[in-house]
């Protein structure tokens, strides 16, 4: 192994929360020999919190909402005074295009970075020892930042591709990746209701749909035992979010009335199938729900 490489798995990674994500990151990092510190607000990690400041990296996966009031912050503004000064805090929780800067701007004893995750719930043991992608991205523009950003890479699983850009576009990124697999879902319900209103068989389609370089693999089980859309921790939020970032940048009214058109039939599947109406609930307050 070559001595930058050794040198830096002596390095001490932190990890503030252990949900789905934080939890999954950090077992990647102690699989490949990284010492680890975990913290979160459960046993046994609670007992962690001073230890935090110690460590070079700190990744942070704490819950970023969006609820009928807007974003929600407060747990990133609660974990960032725990990162050491001048160490490296890197928000691994979907933020708003231009929240990174707002942050480092409120933090300035550490340097704060934005690395998107692209994790799904099902899959995210592997995900993360296999990434498709590392994406950094930096608040400000100058050597500290570009040099933190390098480290990050390094200590990162390996992945074919690699980016350091600035930290609004890397929030941007983390969006369209969601936004992307949000619409996929709601066209293949489309597809799958127009195929039933003529009488097709489905898994015809499906197999020749999965056979199609061009179309999306991943959603094609419009139908499972946890009813039908876009749903999950991050589609919901996030799909809103990013239609009031869209609506704030000016554009034209027909692309906003094409996303709210989106949004509303995936409200109509998921209220109709019942599927996670606690977390549409927690974006929209309470909807009237389809018997």
């Amino acid at each position: 192994m070559p001595n930058k490489a050794k040198s830096q798995k002596k390095l001490s990674i932190g990890f503030i929360g252990q949900g789905w994500i934080g939890k999954n990151y950090a077992d990647d990092f102690e699989n490949r020999g990284y010492k680890v510190i975990r913290y979160s607000l459960e046993k046994p990690y609670n007992a962690n919190k001073e230890a935090i400041s110690k460590c070079a990296i700190v990744f942070i996966a704490v819950p970023t909402p969006t609820t009928k009031d807007g974003f929600d912050d407060r747990h990133l503004r609660l974990v960032l005074p725990l990162v050491g000064k001048g160490k490296i805090a890197v928000i691994k929780s979907t933020l708003p295009v231009g929240r990174t800067s707002v942050l480092q701007n409120a933090f300035k004893h550490c340097l704060v970075l934005h690395s998107p995750e692209f994790l799904s719930e099902r899959t995210a043991a592997y995900d993360a020892a296999n990434p498709s992608r590392n994406i950094v991205g930096i608040p400000i523009n100058t050597p500290a930042y570009k040099s933190a950003a390098q480290k990050v890479l390094a200590a990162l699983a390996k992945a074919s591709y690699n980016l350091v850009c600035s930290a609004e576009e890397a929030e941007y990124i983390k969006y369209s990746h969601n936004v992307n697999g949000y619409i996929q879902v709601v066209l293949a319900n489309i597809l799958y209701d127009v195929a039933g209103a003529f009488d097709m068989d489905w898994d015809v389609l499906k197999k020749a749909f999965a056979a199609d370089p061009y179309m999306s693999h991943r959603y094609l089980n419009p139908t499972d035992n946890k009813g039908r859309g876009a749903g999950g921790h991050c589609f919901i939020k996030d799909f809103e979010a990013f239609l009031e970032f869209v609506k704030k940048s000016g554009i034209d009214k027909t692309t906003v009335k094409v996303l709210e058109a989106i949004r509303d039939k995936n409200l109509e599947l998921l209220l109709s199938t019942k599927k996670d109406l606690d977390l549409v609930e927690s974006v929209y307050g309470k909807l009237p729900r389809t018997k």
